[in-house]
């Protein structure tokens, strides 16, 4: 048995094995292969990125890459991630992935390494340790049953914010009539993600990065972006997003700018987002939290979110930063 490590090739042979290995690691969070090649196209030129293929005669059986992201970018500090079908475990391909990740990226001269992995994925976890990698915070996922959701128990919470002069809309309708949408919900998103909890100091992306994430991505819902507005500032958004393997919606930001926390708003775009989820029968509406967000996570327990096992940050320092 041979096992070999090459450079992803990025046609369709290699991403048919990379996304059919993933999805057997994490059956549950299934993507597609259209899905991978929009986020390699929408990748930052800056972000140093580099995906491997690990081959037993010929065979794809494993895949790892390295990365910078871009909320939260230091040219030395990076995120890997390694994947191992279940089927080929045992058998060192994971351990000689990860020396292949540290023998590329030695020429970075690296800081810090880091890899998320969901609790239970415990070869995975036991492994990251093992190579002295530590736990540095963890995202509850949540998910809630939209079918069984009954919205009369938060009767009057968005006329409690309509009542404070704030309208909700979506995007799609600030499309039509805010020629500055864009340059708006940037300036919200890079204002509101200061305070989202992370391991690093949030970096925004420049605007013409940021804006590739919707364009031409099926992903992005316009009527399914809900955004609180006061007078010509955005002060609140919550939005829905598509997955082209799964019928569950996932909430991809909710945030309000400091100077309106406390008012209701994010429950009532919550509870905007959770009315189109049905209208449009969802089943799932799927959500992240760090572990420390409290005003966040007592939003979603409040509306019957229900966690699922934590996704894990481990972290390595490679050397003094």
């Amino acid at each position: 048995m041979k096992i070999t490590i090459r450079p992803f090739r990025y046609d369709d042979a290699d991403y048919e094995a990379f996304v059919t290995i993933r999805n057997a690691v994490y059956p549950d969070y299934p993507h597609s292969i259209a899905e991978w090649r929009r986020w390699d196209d929408k990748r930052e030129e800056r972000m140093n990125f580099r995906r491997f293929i690990a081959e037993i005669d010929g065979q794809a059986v494993g895949s790892a890459f390295h990365e910078h992201v871009p909320w939260m970018y230091h040219p030395q500090k990076f995120f890997i991630n390694l994947f191992v079908h279940p089927m080929h475990r045992g058998q060192t391909v994971g351990t000689q992935l990860y020396h292949h990740l540290l023998n590329e990226l030695a020429p970075f001269d690296p800081v810090t390494l880091r890899h998320t992995l969901r609790e239970d994925q415990v070869e995975g976890m036991r492994f990251a340790r093992r190579y002295g990698f530590v736990e540095e915070m963890r995202a509850w996922e949540s998910r809630l049953d939209v079918a069984n959701f009954d919205p009369t128990r938060f009767a009057g919470a968005e006329e409690r914010v309509l009542n404070q002069g704030l309208t909700i809309t979506t995007a799609e309708d600030l499309l039509v009539r805010d020629p500055a949408f864009w340059q708006k919900l940037y300036a919200f998103d890079c204002e509101a993600s200061l305070d989202v909890p992370m391991p690093e100091p949030y970096t925004a992306p420049p605007f013409e990065v940021w804006i590739k994430y919707f364009e031409d991505n099926p992903s992005f819902i316009p009527e399914a972006y809900f955004v609180a507005v006061d007078g010509d500032t955005y002060a609140g958004a919550s939005a829905l997003w598509r997955r082209d393997q799964s019928d569950d919606l996932e909430t991809g930001f909710t945030g309000v700018l400091r100077a309106y926390r406390r008012r209701g708003i994010a429950l009532a775009l919550k509870l905007r987002a959770v009315a189109y989820a049905k209208q449009v029968g969802a089943p799932v509406i799927r959500t992240d939290n760090e572990s420390n967000n409290r005003p966040m996570l007592s939003i979603n327990e409040a509306m019957g979110f229900v966690k699922q096992p934590a996704w894990v940050t481990l972290c390595k320092q490679m050397q003094s930063a």
